[in-house]
């Protein structure tokens, strides 16, 4: 079995190389799925540990932040020029330092993300930092983890890996997934992120790893730091080299015999820069002979060696029209300006979202004013001033009203948010969101339920909620607009299929506030299914790790208000009512009794005919946390075979230590 698990694992690491790194995926994600269950199950057989560069092991335990580890070398940040004048005398500096010798130039693209520092020991990743201080850096290793393109494993080549490797890169969000984390945060009522990079660095310094795990973080390697017994001339050689072991760069990396060429490779991508994936700010310019940066040396603060050349941010006028107002699933109403149209970085822009009533008053924007829109990472518009000079008199100033826009129901304010709500469940544009949503991929995945389609289903009163759409029948649908009886037929059927939708699917299609995919595989996690979970106290959902009072309250709000939703979907036959829970798990009702429930556990080392993944399922399926170290607040270590520093911890903390068999033996108990 070990070598077939090898090879499963050396397999999936050539495809998740070819897909997330290459770009050249050979096989289907439906595919690579079926080869990482196949793995999976071959670990839960083996008695053997799991190593840490398994390709399953990419989420972890909760991430632990905030330990503060040196760098190796320090993590300088780079000198900014804005002009051409300051990037050619930054060329003058270099030659007079190396006394006129010929100098070579990398140019590479500044990707606006976060700076981090990955290390490596006999090619498997160990250990990553962020940039800190520049001479501390925070350990996100569980983080950092859950990043396809961070291989685990580096890709053997002809010679042997250097015995410690560290490299750095940006760790980044591409530019058209921003929009939809920001649409969900917003769904659930948390304030959207302001630009890619602010959402790669606040997803890498996330508590939870499985959180970060849902966000689309990517990463280039833009330098090697530092390799044990390895040297290289240049930094291109150098950037080669990591190519060949599986690290991904950035492919429009170049090299230039002259400012003049650095100054053109600039031009070219301020034209270009928008059809990028990534947000990018700038170009790095580097001097590509390492024996030259050595004697260039660095400042207190920056290498003489390089330089960021930074871009001007892409901005233009244009004139408010009006100001809409929309209405989401969870009914909050949000402004949207209404633009004359105008072409910003590559893109024709007709409208910004204002985000809410506050940030209308605090920028002072009035129907009619003139103002300047800006691209925040070249994807969302951003309205960053108003031109007052400009005013003639005739704009408007914009009144929030009291009532929905839609059904005119009173709206609600609270002074614990920022967000004007509708109240009112039935108001036909949440019915139409709340639709959309449990359509959508991430949800129960419908194909051809889409917003045209649901219009009519809510405007010709044959969808009241989401469990109606399982009574939907062939002919009626055949008869609405652009349907037809095959498209009915498959609307049906696709409606049918979603029936097999695992629970946790369910409850994020749902659409509860504050609930998105990650909180809604907690709570399934935790109470395993929709009756258990409707049946939780506020008490109960709280003590779930990672659920806060607010969530808790959305939820049990949500379960006293929906009970006939639920009967109604019960009765349209989902399979995840018809599931029965294992019996040798507990249900909700007795978790809060257990042995488990309250304690904190640290797991570690080869449990006999268990895995690691296994154990801590079964401990937070009784009411019990499961934590990565061992720290003073750690209640109890489990200990299997090949227990290491963890063990010495707990013995030295004075932890109380579970061997596999008291482990199995207080499962078996239940409730103690």
């Amino acid at each position: 079995m070990r070598t077939e698990i090898d090879d499963l694992r050396a397999l999936i690491r050539q495809h998740e190389r070819k897909y997330y790194i290459e770009n050249q995926p050979e096989i289907s994600d439906a595919e690579f799925d079926v080869l990482m269950k196949a793995l999976e199950a071959l670990e839960a057989a083996s008695d053997a540990p799991i190593p840490p560069d398994s390709p399953t092991q990419r989420v972890g335990g909760g991430a632990v932040l905030g330990t503060r580890i040196p760098h190796r070398n320090p993590m300088l940040s780079l000198n900014n020029s804005y002009d051409e004048q300051e990037l050619r005398e930054f060329g003058e500096r270099v030659r007079r330092l190396l006394e006129d010798a010929p100098v070579e130039y990398i140019t590479e693209l500044k990707i606006d993300g976060l700076g981090v520092s990955l290390i490596y020991e006999d090619g498997v990743f160990t250990r990553g930092l962020t940039r800190g201080d520049g001479e501390y850096g925070e350990d996100i290793t569980d983080n950092l983890r859950t990043i396809r393109s961070v291989p685990l494993r580096l890709v053997e080549t002809e010679t042997p890996f250097p015995p410690v490797l560290e490299v750095r890169g940006e760790v980044f969000i591409p530019k058209d997934r921003l929009n939809d984390i920001n649409v969900q945060r917003e769904a659930e009522g948390e304030p959207p992120f302001a630009n890619p990079r602010n959402a790669a660095a606040g997803s890498l310094r996330l508590q939870n790893a499985s959180i970060t795990a849902s966000r689309p973080l990517d990463i280039f390697i833009y330098t090697l730091n530092y390799a044990e017994g390895v040297e290289f001339a240049t930094h291109t050689a150098s950037i080669e080299k990591m190519k060949q072991w599986g690290l991904k760069c950035d492919p429009h990396t170049d090299c230039h015999k002259s400012i003049e060429d650095v100054q053109n490779y600039y031009t070219h991508w301020v034209e270009k820069r928008h059809e990028l994936a990534y947000e990018t700010d700038g170009v790095v310019v580097k001097v590509n002979e390492f024996s030259h940066q050595n004697e260039l040396g660095a400042t207190s603060k920056y290498p003489r060696w390089a330089i960021a050349y930074k871009f001007n941010a892409q901005q233009a006028i244009t004139t408010i029209e009006r100001i809409d107002v929309q209405v989401g699933r969870t009914g909050v109403l949000t402004p949207v300006a209404i633009l004359k149209p105008v072409t910003l970085a590559g893109a024709t822009i007709t409208h910004a979202t204002l985000h809410n009533e506050q940030e209308i008053r605090s920028k002072d924007i009035h129907i009619g004013d003139r103002i300047v829109l800006e691209r925040a990472g070249d994807v969302i518009p951003k309205i960053v001033e108003v031109l007052t000079a400009e005013r003639t008199g005739n704009e408007v100033a914009f009144v929030f009203r009291d009532r929905c826009p839609v059904c005119n129901t009173n709206v609600q304010r609270t002074e614990d948010e920022v967000a004007v709500r509708c109240v009112n469940m039935a108001c036909v544009a949440q019915l139409k969101r709340r639709i959309a949503h449990y359509a959508s991929r991430n949800a129960l995945q419908i194909e051809g339920l889409g917003p045209a389609t649901i219009d009519q289903l809510v405007d010709k009163e044959l969808v009241r909620d989401v469990a109606d759409l399982y009574a939907l029948e062939v002919e009626p649908l055949s008869k609405l607009d652009r349907m037809g009886v095959p498209s009915a037929r498959n609307l049906v059927h696709q409606i049918e299929q979603s029936k097999t939708a695992p629970v946790e699917k369910v409850l994020f299609g749902l659409g509860i506030f504050h609930v998105g995919e990650t909180v809604a595989e907690l709570l399934i996690e935790r109470f395993l299914s929709l009756d258990a979970l409707s049946r939780a106290t506020l008490e109960e959902i709280e003590s779930v790790d990672g659920i806060g009072p607010q969530i808790a309250e959305s939820v049990v709000n949500f379960f006293s208000q929906s009970q006939p939703l639920l009967n109604k979907l019960r009765e349209a036959d989902l399979q995840c009512f018809r599931v029965a829970v294992d019996a040798t798990r507990p249900e909700a009702s007795t978790v809060m009794d257990s042995f488990f429930s309250g304690k904190t556990f640290v797991v570690t080392g080869s449990l006999e005919g268990i895995t690691r993944t296994e154990a801590s399922k079964e401990i937070k399926a009784r009411g019990g946390k499961v934590t990565s170290s061992v720290t003073s607040k750690t209640d109890y270590l489990i200990a299997g075979e090949g227990a290491g520093s963890k063990y010495a911890k707990a013995v030295e903390l004075d932890i109380p230590i579970l061997t596999a068999a008291d482990f199995s033996e207080k499962l078996q108990q239940g409730n103690v």
